[in-house]
């Protein structure tokens, strides 16, 4: 079976677990079989062992409850797999959709902004990453408006936005810094390595931020209310993974986020437009009002 099909078969497993309220085995084997994946208990297994082993998962059984679930505690990056899988599913529908015709493409909108640019340099990147290698790279600034080159120590890759970035410690500098790959004029793998000393430190500052911009901000309860329509396209598609509905009525549709507030946040807010009031913190609230004030002042 082609990777793409196995990743597929995963895909529809976390998806059952996730969902189904601890299945069981067979539960699981029915569900890939409504999905054209008729396989063996074997191969299940082995998908079992291989999303543990390539992508920190772990599946358990719940001897009490007689299924399967997934051990938080015990599993890393779930929501970078999750995204993972739909990133990778939705290449297969594509690519099976063009497959079958060619006029498929005259069916599809893609987003123009150029999100694809400098994904050549992903696979190095990444390897970088892996084995702990310092890179030369030459990066398109905007303040001021030319390439400069770096020495980095990079650390993680991030999407947002469909777009992809380097998160690395600047050396000589000791600076933690974002490069976006699509400004990249050139990439140099040195084989120079470095200890990653600041791996969990760089990943705990994104852990409660949204988006790119590091945060100032500690870590606090922030409470958004939007109209009822409005809160149908918050709830399929939330702004953080801490967001929880406090409240869901004909009249109001409000969330509470555990987050350290940032500039890219505030843009959230703000594209939300009149649909949107936030609650707390105050400091926040009237810094939204400032913006819109400031804002209107303009026409």
């Amino acid at each position: 079976m082609s990777r793409q099909g196995t990743i597929r078969r995963y895909t529809l497993i976390i998806e059952k677990i996730s969902f189904g309220q601890f299945p069981s085995f067979t539960g699981i084997q029915d569900y890939l079989d409504e999905f054209g994946f008729s396989v063996s208990k074997r191969t299940i297994e082995r998908d079992f062992e291989a999303i543990r082993n390539e992508f920190g998962i772990e599946i358990t059984y719940h001897r009490f409850k007689e299924g399967y679930y997934i051990d938080e505690e015990k599993s890393i990056h779930i929501e970078s797999f999750i995204r993972f899988l739909e990133i990778v599913n939705t290449a297969e529908v594509l690519t099976q959709s063009l497959s079958d015709s060619k006029e498929a493409l005259n069916y599809i909108s893609f987003d123009q902004s150029g999100g694809l640019k400098g994904i050549e340099h992903l696979s190095n990147v990444l390897q970088a990453i892996r084995e702990h290698r310092r890179m030369r790279i030459k990066h398109h600034t905007f303040y001021p408006e030319k390439a400069r080159i770096f020495k980095i120590e990079p650390y993680m890759l991030k999407e947002y936005q469909n777009r992809w970035y380097i998160i690395a410690i600047v050396c000589g500098m000791n600076e933690q810094r974002t490069f976006a790959i699509d400004r990249l004029v050139e990439i140099e793998m040195l084989a120079e390595t470095f200890e990653p000393t600041r791996s969990q430190e760089v990943e705990d500052l994104f852990k409660n931020v949204i988006g790119l911009v590091y945060s100032e901000h500690e870590v606090q309860d922030v409470e958004l209310s939007f109209t009822a329509f409005q809160g149908n396209y918050i709830r399929s598609l939330p702004f953080h993974s801490s967001q929880k509905i406090i409240l869901d009525s004909e009249d109001e549709f409000r969330i509470s986020l555990r987050i350290s507030p940032n500039y890219e946040f505030t843009q959230k807010i703000l594209m939300h437009g009149n649909t949107v009031k936030v609650l707390k913190p105050k400091w926040l609230a009237k810094e939204i009002k400032e913006i819109l004030q400031s804002a209107a002042s303009n026409y």
